[in-house]
């Protein structure tokens, strides 16, 4: 390892790291390199039939479990009411704070144009508003230090927003598929209840092994994990042809361009899970 990476992917709700960038996170700790997730709100709105603090404590339970099986360092759940996340000065003192205490050399977040959930729409907003901040200005947010060069920053493509994204990079999380999904399996009331329960497949939920419970994420989730066509040249940009035709699960990330773009040197450092250097 030539050099120890942070990474910090910061999500509206517990589970959204996870199921957005689960396998990157895996990679990075696999390979020894520090990983946080960042919920911007507690999650207390996921449930159906459970509410309130209870909720809030359960989802929580789930995150530092998550957290567990995907080898990263920390899962941070934030106080502020589901579905009530708004682009703040506060809040977003409060994101500056967590990118520069962490010292993250990636930030990876939601687009901040858009979204059909308010909540993950703000939370690529006031991200987006963060991060011209978190570097070389120390008198904004002055109890946390400032970093030396801005992070690079990925955008997770929220599905509400697929067709306008553009996948810049994309990684074959085949290698840890396994964790993504027992990540997604630790958070119970989202995967098993709330979403199924939301979408009308509450019926279809296993309660035996593993296998069938891996067999019910990947068919319904699926777009979160399969390898697509609109990743296709990013990976073999990233991989090559030949290793890319091979990849069957794979994360999707656009660049944003408020963050900074790596040169071709960094690009090995920065993504070593890659194949080879990206294309620019």
């Amino acid at each position: 390892m030539s050099r120890e990476i942070r990474v910090i992917v910061i999500g509206a709700h517990p589970d959204e790291p996870d199921i957005y960038a689960g396998g990157l996170a895996a990679l990075y700790a696999e390979q020894g390199h520090r990983v946080k997730f960042l919920s911007l709100t507690d999650g207390r709105c996921g449930h159906y039939s459970v509410g309130g603090d209870e909720l809030v404590a359960t989802r929580k339970a789930e995150a530092a479990e998550a957290a567990r099986r995907l080898g990263i360092d920390e899962y941070a759940v934030l106080d502020t009411p589901d579905g009530e996340l708004l682009p703040t000065i506060a809040v977003r003192n409060e994101v500056i704070r967590q990118i520069r205490l962490w010292r993250a050399d990636i930030v990876v977040s939601f687009h901040p144009d858009g979204g059909a959930h308010p909540d993950n729409r703000y939370a690529g907003r006031v991200v987006g508003d963060a991060v011209p901040f978190v570097a070389k200005t120390p008198n904004a947010v002055p109890d946390a230090p400032a970093l030396t060069q801005p992070p690079v920053v990925l955008l997770m493509p929220d599905y509400s927003l697929k067709s306008r994204y553009r996948c810049d990079i994309a990684i074959d999380i085949g290698p840890a598929l396994e964790k993504k999904l027992l990540a997604c399996d630790a958070h119970a009331t989202q995967f098993y209840e709330f979403t199924p329960w939301q979408a009308g497949f509450l019926h279809e939920v296993p309660t035996e092994s593993w296998e069938n419970k891996k067999a019910f994420l990947l068919k319904h989730w699926g777009e979160f994990i399969n390898a697509s066509d609109e990743m296709r040249q990013a990976l073999i940009s990233g991989y090559g042809e030949q290793a890319a035709q091979l990849v069957r699960y794979a994360e999707p990330f656009e660049i944003a361009d408020y963050g900074r773009r790596p040169s071709a040197e960094e690009w090995p450092e920065l993504f070593p899970m890659l194949g080879r250097a990206a294309a620019q």
